[in-house]
């Protein structure tokens, strides 16, 4: 091992692994080994990141993602057995709005078909406390099928956007957005802005008894936003494909969110992939800014190997990535397991 030494005196010295200083400043993916869904927010000197427990609500608390790792953890949320939503619980994501916590989560009773969104609230400063409680079902009046809430604020409305099914029966995803009256009500109806339509969108056959042979997938939408546009960022294809991607929809800062006719999709898929990097099926991403403001980074999770599908061996993974000259997000390519990246930018 080599070791880096200091010297404050002759007669002894400090010794500490070169790898310990190193960690400080830099990190490597995947930031955890395993973590399905991930999602992480920046407040007040801390990242707050959850993802996919199955059974339970978790949050990790820590001043560097990179130290992931070792971050305290706490468990927030165990639902009431046998209850509507106590199984299955996917892609939580932690928010602050107007002051109070929301944890947004999907769930069901252990029959897919019944999954739906829910809320909890927490009306302290700290989330990593007891404070929770569970605010209800969060769906418009037509109730069907639902996963992988987000929701956020744009010119003082507050939204949700989500994954669905047009029916009661599973077939195809879309993406439906809404108006919210409050963070736990939908306010109006809801509407489609994207369904799976390119052959980059529609890879979902597989031998897996858990999924039907057909189902085409739009889901994990999130949002980004720059200058005068919008940006929507969701999932392609099955999980359970090694195709699963990031696809794009763009709209006016000014135009009619729930208008369909107001986002434009892109035609190709705008983060893949990497065989070269060893990087598979990356999707259902988040986003955060580095501690200075200075930096935006996409976080999403990855296989590490081909035909690993939808299960633990996804593990979340962070990169740092750019703009175009015409104001488009460029996330470039997975980077491969292992590679050395410096950590977000403090501004120290």
């Amino acid at each position: 091992m080599n070791f880096f030494c200091r010297l404050p005196v002759v007669i002894f010295c400090i010794c500490l692994p070169v790898a310990s200083v190193i960690a400080q400043k830099n990190f490597t993916n995947p930031l955890l080994p395993s973590g399905p869904d991930p999602w992480s927010i920046y407040h007040d000197g801390f990242y707050y990141y959850t993802n996919s427990m199955q059974d339970r609500i978790v949050i990790w608390k820590t001043r560097s993602i990179a130290e992931l790792k070792t971050a305290e953890r706490k468990t927030i949320y165990l639902p009431p057995k046998d209850s509507a939503y106590s199984r299955q619980l996917w892609a939580p994501e932690i928010h602050l709005i107007n002051n109070k916590w929301y944890v947004y989560f999907a769930a069901d009773d252990g029959n897919n078909d019944h999954h739906r969104m829910y809320v909890l609230e927490n009306n302290t400063s700290d989330p990593m406390n007891d404070q929770w409680t569970f605010k209800g079902k969060v769906a418009n009046a037509e109730d069907h099928w639902a996963i992988d809430g987000s929701v956020f604020s744009h010119q003082g409305a507050l939204y949700m956007i989500w994954s669905g099914w047009e029916g009661d029966t599973n077939g195809m995803q879309s993406i439906y957005i809404a108006r919210m009256k409050n963070p736990w009500t939908v306010e109006g109806s809801r509407h489609r802005i994207s369904s799976p339509v390119y052959r980059w969108e529609r890879s979902g056959k597989l031998n897996d008894p858990d999924n039907p042979p057909d189902v085409y997938v739009n889901e994990g939408p999130q949002i980004l936003t720059r200058k005068n546009k919008v940006f929507l960022i969701y999932s392609a294809s099955g999980c359970w494909t090694d195709q699963y991607s990031l696809g794009m929809l763009t709209a006016s800062a000014s135009s009619n969110l729930l208008d369909s006719a107001s986002w434009l999709k892109s035609t190709r898929p705008v983060f893949t992939a990497s065989a070269k990097n060893k990087v598979y099926a990356p999707g259902h991403n988040s986003f955060f800014k580095s501690p200075d403001g200075k930096e935006d980074w996409i976080l999403y999770h990855a296989n590490p190997a081909p035909g690993l599908g939808c299960g633990r061996q996804r593990s979340p993974r962070a990169q740092k990535f750019t703009w175009s000259a015409d104001g488009l997000p460029v996330f470039g390519e997975p980077v491969s397991t292992g590679k050395l990246l410096a950590i977000p930018s403090t501004g120290k």
